[in-house]
């Protein structure tokens, strides 16, 4: 029993913390621009497909830096000469227009990389067992992931709430005018801020294209998660998102890792249902089988009961 649970543990961990690389980009963007940005998940797979074509020629560390720069650059180019002048019609416009740019990526992506499943591996160098708990191996690259999403987090942190440009860019969504005059260029400063937030996406791509496969679909496995996680997180809270990407992760790790069914829960309660009842297939259901179910549903507990979500604010 107590194997299950560590194991469960450090693997909600790691699945939470790399849910929390992806929607850290969409936090980002959201709190500084006010941009929910459908194409997010798509510009991870973006990530994932650079590394895996530079890694095949140069190595997967030259992957890690070079695939993140250039879907940074990519995206800051989609702000620069569609986003922005899309902004101007509304957040319908924006919803519309990122949900298209999804669609197009995908269709690129199959077009250059094909529809089949790439063969993208981690690196030799952290191939080895961090450490051997219950005679199971904890891989060094799940420990590379686990340090890299506690950086970015912290690093992420101290700017946006400690630093000189964490003020800058807070202020430009709120008093642009303001910060205008001051002499600062306010639309490079929203094309950085999609720019640095789309290159998070891309460092999320890179680091789980070995472990979570590299294919075409990848966006959307994804794609919806990060928003469940962004909205329970509370729109535009970073700490929020750090929070619910950890939630998220460990509550799915422990229903798969868990034997029990409905029914086991239900005789908990002191119900139970004859052999003969019409509900009875519905509540033979196992937690593994309804565990990619249990985000949508503490959504919408979240909602329900704090519609800001955990962390955020409501807007006046």
């Amino acid at each position: 029993m107590l194997e299950v649970i560590v194991f469960a543990t450090l693997n909600g961990l790691v699945t939470g913390l790399l849910l929390f690389m992806l929607a850290s980009g969409l936090t980002l963007i959201f709190s500084m621009m006010g941009v929910l940005n459908f194409a997010h998940a798509s510009f991870y797979m973006l990530g994932a497909y650079f590394a895996y074509s530079i890694s095949q020629k140069l190595g997967f560390w030259a992957g890690l830096i070079v695939a993140p720069l250039l879907v940074g650059t990519l995206g800051a180019l989609v702000e620069r000469y569609a986003l922005r002048r899309v902004h101007a019609h509304g957040h319908v416009a924006e919803l519309v227009f990122t949900f298209g740019l999804a669609f197009l990526i995908e269709e690129a992506v199959q077009f250059f990389w094909g529809a089949d499943t790439k063969n993208y591996r981690s690196p030799d160098l952290l191939d080895f067992p961090l450490f051997t708990l219950f005679g199971q191996d904890f891989s060094a690259y799940r420990g590379f992931m686990i340090t890299i999403s506690v950086a970015i987090f912290i690093v992420l942190y101290y700017v946006l709430t400690r630093s000189r440009i964490g003020i800058i860019i807070q202020a430009a969504i709120t008093h642009p005018h303001t910060v205008s005059n001051l002499g600062h260029n306010v639309p490079l400063i929203f094309m950085a801020v999609f720019g640095v937030g789309t290159a998070l996406a891309g460092v999320a791509g890179v680091i789980a294209g070995p472990v979570l496969t590299t294919f075409p679909g990848m966006a959307i496995v994804l794609g919806s998660i990060v928003f469940v996680i962004v909205v329970i997180g509370g729109l535009g809270s970073l700490g929020g998102a750090f929070v619910a990407s950890l939630m998220i992760g460990l509550l799915q790790s422990y229903a798969i890792a868990s034997n029990l069914g409905v029914p086991d829960l239900l005789n908990l309660l002191g119900l139970e249902f004859s052999k003969d009842h019409p509900l009875n297939d519905l509540w033979t259901l196992t937690l593994p089988q309804i565990a990619p179910v249990l985000p949508f549903l503490l959504l919408v507990l979240v909602l329900t009961f704090r519609p800001t979500g955990l962390a955020g604010k409501r807007e006046e």
